[in-house]
């Protein structure tokens, strides 16, 4: 009896110490040497982030960044092909074995904005945005996003041999919106077959948040980011003296009563509990002087969703308000509304996969399950064709309130350099480990 207590201790001894020196498994020693290797480029990252954010260019002239992308790409000895979508790069990295094709994907573009920032750094670029020339700012973080995805090539390059699979690195350009009478962004790279030759099974990005604090993720699985789509309302009446509006069809009247009218959409029409929903007027013109009627007025405005069949019954309620409103006022109304973006969906089942991969790189506590936004994403396109998981990076400096800061797209937005090795380990982590267990 005593004989066999004394073997079964021993054997648990035993396996105890074989625990304590077993090898790591291969998939956490791989992401290991990831992480060094993104430690090491960081300052090289932060460097090209600087550079790119004081030489900004606008949607479908990313001309000096998509050199300086695809230069990177070909000194690390990838495939790289050169004017996807017009200025896109895209660079291809074949492992050393067999397995899944995993894209990644960063945008590239600037926006019209002037930046007000005291940095080293600052902007002090003009441009040319639909024949007006206006100053260039890197006023959604984009330059971050470049910055970043270079950093993780060169990283993967370093580990080519030991990856199981294929990374192709998606540059794409004008995520803002194509100029006027252009095509661009993610639905052009789809349809030019980016995600095609070789056939990609998942893709992941990211965007940095000026709101979110350095170190932490936010994600949302489904609809994480709304619909888009511009619409236009051209109201035609009949002109007139001012001093005689019995003698109009008055254009300005009846627009004011269709934007009224048209508040009911959201308000009376959709089931808000279910999703939010927005329709917002952000421009009028009309007219040329106090005393005359004019004949036509122009309303331009955005349409955000969060469900498909909410987005097209608000695309159904507006052209019916704004075509009734204007008949019952003798007038005439015209509904123009562009095909915009899709949902930004994050794939439930490759959110949930994925999830424990960012857990492990930054903290269980510092990954944080959001709510859905009303902003949009053209990422949205790629994941209408494949599986994507796409996330927001923490780019406020500890400390400040998030109430405070400066938001996307406006002179003072900043985010900071130290959110950057987060978002290089992550979708180096993200790569890795859907690699090792792809289905």
């Amino acid at each position: 009896m005593k004989k066999t207590v004394y073997t079964g201790l021993l054997a648990l001894l035993m396996l105890t110490c074989q625990s304590w020196i077993s090898p790591a498994p291969a998939g956490s020693k791989l992401k290991t040497k990831a992480y060094q290797l993104a430690e090491k480029v960081e300052p090289k990252v932060i460097d090209w982030r600087h550079d790119i954010h004081e030489h900004p260019e606008l949607s479908n002239r990313e001309f000096k960044t998509a050199e300086k992308i695809a230069a990177h790409l070909k000194s690390l000895g990838m495939e790289v092909k050169t004017g996807v979508a017009i200025t896109g790069v895209v660079g291809t990295l074949v492992g050393g074995k067999p397995g899944p094709v995993v894209a990644l994907r960063a945008d590239m573009d600037a926006l019209p904005v002037p930046e007000r920032n005291d940095l080293p750094w600052k902007s002090k670029v003009m441009g040319e945005y639909n024949g007006q020339s206006v100053p260039v700012m890197h006023a959604c973080g984009h330059d971050t996003h470049v910055a970043i995805l270079m950093g993780v090539a060169e990283v993967l390059s370093q580990m080519k041999s030991e990856l199981k699979g294929t990374v192709k690195f998606i540059f794409q350009p004008a995520e803002e919106g194509a100029p006027e009478g252009e095509e661009g962004g993610a639905e052009l790279m789809v349809k030019e077959g980016v995600l095609e030759n070789p056939k990609v099974d998942a893709i992941f990005g990211l965007h940095i948040n000026s709101a979110t604090e350095v170190g932490s993720i936010r994600y949302k699985p489904g609809g994480a980011l709304a619909s888009v789509n511009s619409f236009t309302i051209k109201v035609k009446g009949r002109q007139a003296h001012g001093s005689a509006p019995w003698s109009s069809i008055d254009p300005i009247v009846t627009a004011a009563q269709i934007i009224n009218n048209a508040q009911t959409i959201v308000s009376r029409n959709m089931m808000l509990t279910k999703e939010a929903a927005v329709v917002t007027f952000g421009s009028i013109h009309g007219g040329v002087r106090s005393n005359i009627i004019p004949e036509e007025v122009t309303l331009v405005g955005t349409i955000r969703a969060l469900d498909n069949g909410m987005r097209d019954q608000i695309h159904e309620r507006l052209r019916s308000i704004a075509t009734h409103t204007a008949e019952g006022m003798g007038a005439t109304a015209e509904v123009i509304i562009d095909k915009g973006y899709p949902i930004t969906y994050n794939d439930p089942a490759l959110t949930a996969k994925m999830l424990p991969s960012l857990e492990e790189v930054a903290g269980k506590e510092n990954v944080i399950l959001s709510a859905a936004s009303t902003g949009a994403e053209d990422f949205s396109f790629f994941q209408e064709k494949v599986p994507g998981f796409f996330i927001f990076l923490g780019g406020m400096p500890k400390g400040q309130d998030a109430s405070k800061v400066a938001s996307h797209h406006t002179p003072d937005f900043y985010v900071d350099d130290e959110g950057m090795l987060l978002g290089i380990k992550s979708l180096c982590a993200l790569t890795l480990d859907y690699m090792e267990s792809p289905k």
